[in-house]
């Protein structure tokens, strides 16, 4: 297997493999060597068949049996071929044992969470009681900011980068809402300078130290969900603190997509889903994190009876006893079908390895960017702009391309040639391919279509 070191760019070792092999790099052939070359755990996973997707145009295809192109893995996650069993499973404990599966038989349901805590805090960089399984990404950065947004004197504002993900800009809004205050006059939304698509790191730790006197919460993305810019989560973090202030990330497009140290990197808090990456399945399960140097912060927040302490929990004494750490967060008893579904992915990635996925994911993107530029781009008098960053250590597994003009028309022909990608209006298209399941020969066969379906409109 090749392995990327961040002193030499991928795109370098693939070259140099192409030297040695003999294999043209711009060659279909160079995809399978590249392809048996890294670890694959696609049979792992349900895959979209042409035949069942409703805007394929089947004449296109001699066989509507096959696979489609997913590069969707930062919305929706494919299914584990596991996780029908392991939910079949769960049915048939509830059918035979009722009430009493909370307690019995295999995993107890009251235990659901704990099965999946180390497991998610490996993938994280956690230690295990920094981790709560509960609720929705939105959900939980409510509950979580009810405790870590405390306006106190001119310490008011809130420092978020501009074009958050809509979710975080609201719930933002309505935690200002709900202490009186204006999120005009207090929300600090960051923009790329006039003519980028990305934040500069120097520009993001520069307001920090500026305005940081002003600032009582960051809440920034893990990774940009429009850009797929990686953030520097530790040098925030670090300039955060280092002004007073607390910090928190949306990693809904992060977790199971980059190598993360939340721990060592001293995040106060941290929210994300997990049907993307995470393959928990639509609208699945949401987690926290909640650093451990904040298991005593005294502050408001709400309460459950979930989040009691599991010792003392069923006496219902209505006296509360916090569950150590980030599970005082819990609220209601959890969706254990839902959790269940969680830990089938999960056991997937603690098999493959994260940091070999990590490795293959980018020589996947490193492979996908130089097809694009070489074969459509270059071509085409620059029809396109990358506006995910080129360097590998500011990116996870999903690219963003900018065209000149409107490209609705070429993203439902794509539909039709069977990929399945993501469209932004009017003129942006992301791709996620996923080390996981995706291969190097869909990431060449998608630049071929991506190419025929630009030529045609």
């Amino acid at each position: 297997m090749v392995s990327y070191f961040s002193l030499r760019k991928p795109i370098d070792d693939l070259t140099s493999i192409s030297y040695k092999t003999g294999i043209n790099i711009l060659d279909e052939e160079f995809s399978h060597f590249l392809d048996q070359s890294f670890p694959s755990y696609r049979s792992k996973f349900h895959y979209p068949k042409l035949k069942n997707l409703k805007r394929v145009d089947f004449e296109r295809f001699e066989d509507t049996n096959q696979e489609c192109i997913y590069f969707c893995g930062h919305s929706l996650g494919l299914q584990p071929i596991e996780t029908k069993l392991e939910t079949q499973k769960f049915l048939d404990k509830w059918a035979n044992l009722g009430v009493t599966g909370h307690f019995d038989g295999d995993d107890p349901w009251v235990l659901m969470e704990e099965k999946v805590k180390p497991l998610m805090a490996d993938l994280v960089g956690a230690k295990k009681d920094e981790i709560g399984i509960m609720n929705s990404l939105t959900v939980n950065l409510n509950l979580l900011l009810i405790s870590f947004y405390q306006p106190i004197g001119k310490r008011t504002k809130i420092l978020l980068e501009d074009n958050a993900f809509p979710s975080d800009h609201y719930t933002i809004e309505s935690q200002l809402k709900l202490h009186n205050l204006e999120p005009k006059d207090h929300m600090i939304c960051l923009k790329p300078r006039e003519g980028e698509f990305t934040l500069r790191k120097e520009d993001i730790l520069s307001t920090i130290e500026e305005k940081g006197d002003d600032i009582a919460l960051v809440l920034f993305s893990g990774i940009q969900y429009f850009t797929g810019q990686l953030f520097p989560i530790q040098e925030i973090s670090e300039a955060v603190h280092k002004k007073g202030c607390k910090v928190g990330f949306d990693l809904a497009h992060a977790v199971g997509n980059v190598k993360l140290k939340l721990h060592d990197w001293k995040v106060d808090f941290a929210v994300w889903c997990t049907y993307k990456y995470l393959n928990s399945g639509p609208g699945g399960i949401g987690a926290i994190f909640l650093h451990e140097n904040n298991f005593d912060y005294e502050c408001k927040k709400l309460d459950g009876w979930w989040g009691h302490d599991l010792n003392t929990r069923f006496l219902m004494t209505n006296k509360m006893e916090y569950s150590l750490g980030a599970s005082k967060y819990s609220m209601s008893t959890p969706p254990s079908i839902l959790i269940n579904c969680l830990a089938t992915s999960l056991k997937i990635f603690k098999e493959a390895n994260f940091d070999v996925l990590v490795n293959k994911s980018i020589f996947l993107t490193a492979y996908l960017e130089y097809l694009l530029e070489r074969k459509i781009n270059d071509s085409n008098s620059s029809l396109f702009e990358q506006i995910t960053p080129k360097c590998p250590l500011e990116r996870g597994a999903h690219i963003s391309i900018r065209f000149s003009r409107n490209v609705s028309i070429v993203y439902e022909e794509l539909k039709k040639s069977g990929v399945l990608c993501d469209f932004r209006s009017p003129n942006v298209l992301r791709f996620s391919p996923t080390p996981l399941y995706n291969t190097f020969k869909e990431v060449f066969d998608f630049v071929e279509i991506l190419n025929k379906c630009l030529q045609k409109n």
